[in-house]
C-alpha cells in the first residue's frame, strides 16, 4: 500500500496538470472537433473527471451523490458495461454542459475523491485509483495531441504558447547497436504500477540483429520524398499504398512547402524546420516505406525493449514492426476496467519510448502504446534496424 499522503500528492498533482495544459486555451477552442480523432478540450476534462466518479466515487463512497445525472452519458468513452454513451464523432456537437460547469464537474468529484482519501482506502481502490491517475497522465498527452491538431487545421495556424520545445535535435552521428541472438525477458517486472497489457514478463527469442543509435531526422526523411518515396508503390504496403493515394498525402502532418522552403506548425505556430530534429507525425505506413527505401526495417517491440538501455529515446513514440498482441498467459480484468486494453489487441501496431508531451513520470521502458497504422497525429518517429 502507497502513503496515503503520496497518493493525495499524486492525484493533486494529476489533476492541476491537466487544468494547467488548457489554460493558454480561448473559451472557444475548448469544443472543436476537427475530426474522429481528435476529441474537444472540453470533453477530455470531463472524461478523465468521470473515469474516478464512476469507478471510484459512485461505487465505493458511501452515500455519494452524482454531480450531474447525464455526465455518465456525456463523459463516457467506449465502456460498453457501463451504458449508453455520446458516440464520438458527436462529441464537438456539446455547447452544453458550458465550460465553467465542465470545471464545476472537475471541482466537486476532486474534493469529494480527496476527502474519501483521506478516510484511508483499501488495496483494492488503491488499485483502481492508480489506474485513473494514469488515464489522466494519458489523456494529458492526448489532450496536447488534441490541441495542436485543433490550433494546426485554424487558418491563421495560431500558437499554443512560446517557449515549447518539441523538436529537439539528434545530435549523435549515426551508428548502429549490434545485439547478439538468444532469449531475452519481455515486460514489466516490479512493485509499481504498469498496466495490464505489459504483463506478463515473459521469454523471448530475438535473432541477430542492430538498431540505429538515433531517430530519423527531418532532413533525413526530405531526401526520402525528394527521390519521390510518396510515389513509388515498391516501398509501401498495400494498404499504405492505397492510403497515400486516397488521402493524397505527400509529406509529414503539419509540414508546409513554402516559395520552395520546408515549415512545420509547431506549439509556437509556424516555424522553419530544424533539419537535424527527428521527424514527427509520421503514420506505420510512411515509418515502414521510409524504412524499405533504407533497404532497412522497423524493430520489433521485443528488439527495442531488449536495445533500449543502450540509446536515449522519450521525444517521440516509435513505430515497431510488431502488432498489438496479449503476451502469453495475459487475461482481461472483470467488469468495465477489463475494457481498458484488451479489446483493443487488433489491427494496431505498437509503438514504444514516450512523446515531449507524454505526462511526466508516466512511461517506462516496457510501456507498449498502440495506434491503428493510417493515424499520425501523436508525436510520432522512426527508428530504424536491420
Amino acid at each position: 500500500m502507497i502513503e496515503t499522503q503520496t497518493l493525495l500528492s499524486l492525484f493533486s498533482e494529476t489533476r492541476a496538470l491537466t487544468e494547467a495544459l488548457c489554460k493558454p486555451l480561448e473559451i472557444e477552442d475548448y469544443v472543436v472537433q476537427p475530426t474522429l480523432d481528435v476529441s474537444p478540450p472540453k470533453w477530455h476534462l470531463g472524461h478523465t473527471t468521470w473515469f474516478f466518479e464512476t469507478f471510484i466515487l459512485e461505487k465505493y463512497k458511501p452515500n455519494y451523490k452524482l454531480f450531474h445525472d447525464d455526465f455518465a452519458y456525456v463523459f463516457n468513452s467506449y465502456y460498453e458495461t457501463l451504458g449508453k454513451r455520446v458516440i464520438r464523432s458527436d462529441r464537438g456537437n456539446l455547447s452544453r454542459p458550458g465550460v465553467t460547469k465542465v470545471y464545476d464537474y472537475r471541482h466537486y468529484v476532486t474534493h469529494e475523491l480527496k476527502a474519501f482519501l483521506e478516510e484511508g482506502i483499501s488495496a483494492e481502490i488503491e488499485e483502481v485509483l492508480l489506474i485513473g491517475i494514469h488515464h489522466e497522465k494519458q489523456h494529458q498527452e492526448l489532450l496536447m495531441t488534441d490541441i495542436k491538431y485543433i490550433l494546426g487545421n485554424n487558418p491563421l495556424l495560431p500558437a499554443y504558447r512560446e517557449s515549447f520545445i518539441e523538436n529537439p535535435e539528434e545530435t549523435l552521428t549515426q551508428d548502429w547497436l549490434s545485439f547478439s541472438e538468444g532469449v531475452y525477458e519481455i515486460g514489466y517486472a516490479g512493485n509499481d504500477f504498469c498496466y495490464d497489457n505489459e504483463q506478463n514478463r515473459h521469454k523471448t527469442y530475438c535473432q541477430n540483429f542492430e538498431i540505429s543509435n538515433r531517430l530519423v531526422t527531418n532532413e533525413e526523411f526530405i531526401e526520402f520524398i525528394d527521390a519521390g518515396g510518396y510515389k513509388d508503390f515498391n516501398y509501401w504496403h498495400a494498404d499504405g499504398w492505397e492510403w497515400v493515394n486516397a488521402e493524397n498525402i505527400s509529406q509529414p502532418m503539419y509540414w508546409h512547402k513554402i516559395e520552395g522552403e520546408w515549415f512545420i506548425y509547431t506549439f509556437e505556430g509556424l516555424q522553419k524546420i530544424s533539419l537535424k530534429s527527428a521527424v514527427c507525425h509520421i503514420s506505420y505506413y510512411e515509418a515502414f516505406a521510409y524504412a524499405q527505401w533504407k533497404e532497412c526495417r522497423l524493430p520489433t517491440e521485443f528488439e527495442w525493449e531488449v536495445a533500449q538501455g543502450s540509446f536515449n529515446w522519450g521525444s517521440r513514440w516509435e513505430w515497431t514492426e510488431s502488432s498489438y498482441l496479449p503476451y502469453p498467459g495475459y487475461s482481461k480484468a472483470p467488469g468495465a476496467l477489463g475494457e481498458y486494453n484488451g479489446k483493443f489487441m487488433v489491427n494496431q501496431k505498437v509503438l514504444r519510448g514516450g512523446s515531449v508531451v507524454t505526462a511526466p513520470n508516466h512511461t517506462r521502458s516496457t510501456y507498449r502504446n498502440f495506434f491503428q497504422p493510417n493515424l499520425r497525429w501523436q508525436f510520432t518517429g522512426i527508428r530504424l534496424a536491420k
